[in-house]
């Protein structure tokens, strides 16, 4: 198949249409032990969360017991939440070249362009999504979003919980007490409780468009935060615009046109004629 053809003339996504696929191991364990612990707290935060709002489980027993008990599991999952997101954060700056922050703000022309075709692609104006090793910069910007969020809803919980408690003292009103001078508690319960709301719309988009993603591409995306491996052309990967200048490229062996064409990028591709034996699968253990 000519790799030039436009995208309608097969059925594969531009990214797959190539031969000489690599494994890729993209998401390291740290970035997934934060995610899915990230994951199941939000889930269990936004069951007792809204429990402590409004009750909805009829107790046969002591009430005021079962209530004490939704808030000690908040309270303690708060506190793991709290865990698995600086360990996130921390691999912003120790992680690899697909989890580290530079991958997440638009430093670049490439990033921007990419952010523009991903929307167009959700508006329908687009056959194709805008594929990466990585993250797309669609994708990167919610993340940096939801982050922002996350830092809101620890901050804002964190002041209730001191004033709930009756505290008034201690490292908690120090670091966070300020707050109630600002906002009324009213607002602070308000403003913890809608985002709550949007973190689980954000979940299910998140699942929605990771299927979606995954399909298009048939890059091994749903299972690679799982294994933490993604498949691509090796061209692709040699042509991933978030490589570090000290890091060496990808060896390719006749593996088409790459997707970064187009972006200021060079095609690593070597010709059929002139190319080495296939090199072995690439498994970086460290990313």
């Amino acid at each position: 198949m000519n790799a030039t053809a436009h995208p309608a003339a097969g059925a594969l996504h531009p990214a797959i249409r190539e031969e000489n696929l690599v494994r890729v191991y993209v998401w390291q364990w740290p970035l997934r032990i934060a995610h899915w612990v990230i994951f199941l707290s939000i889930l269990v935060l936004a069951f007792t969360g809204y429990y402590m709002y409004d009750p909805f489980i009829i107790s046969r027993g002591n009430s005021l017991f079962l209530m004490a008990t939704m808030h000690f599991v908040h309270e303690v999952t708060a506190f793991v939440f709290i865990g698995a997101l600086l360990l996130r954060f921390y691999w912003f700056f120790q992680g690899n070249r697909w989890a580290h922050w530079r991958s997440f703000l638009p430093m670049e022309r490439w990033w921007r362009h990419g952010l523009r075709r991903q929307l167009r692609y959700y508006l329908f104006l687009r056959r194709d999504p805008e594929s990466e090793v990585g993250h797309n910069p669609l994708a990167a910007a919610t993340y940096c979003l939801i982050y922002a969020l996350m830092v809101v809803e620890i901050i804002t919980g964190l002041a209730l919980l001191d004033f709930v408690g009756g505290l008034g003292h201690g490292a908690l009103a120090f670091f966070f007490g300020w707050i109630f001078s600002i906002v009324s508690v009213t607002y602070v319960r308000e403003i913890h409780f809608l985002i709550m709301f949007a973190f689980l719309a954000f979940l299910i988009h998140h699942v929605y468009s990771a299927v979606l993603i995954g399909i298009e591409e048939r890059s091994g995306l749903v299972g690679g935060i799982f294994t933490g491996y993604k498949f691509f052309p090796a061209a692709f990967v040699a042509a991933d615009p978030t490589r570090h200048p000290h890091e060496k490229l990808i060896p390719v062996v006749a593996a088409g046109r790459s997707q970064r064409k187009g972006r200021g990028e060079k095609d690593a591709v070597t010709h059929p004629a002139t190319a080495p034996p296939e090199p072995p699968t690439p498994t970086r253990p460290g990313g």
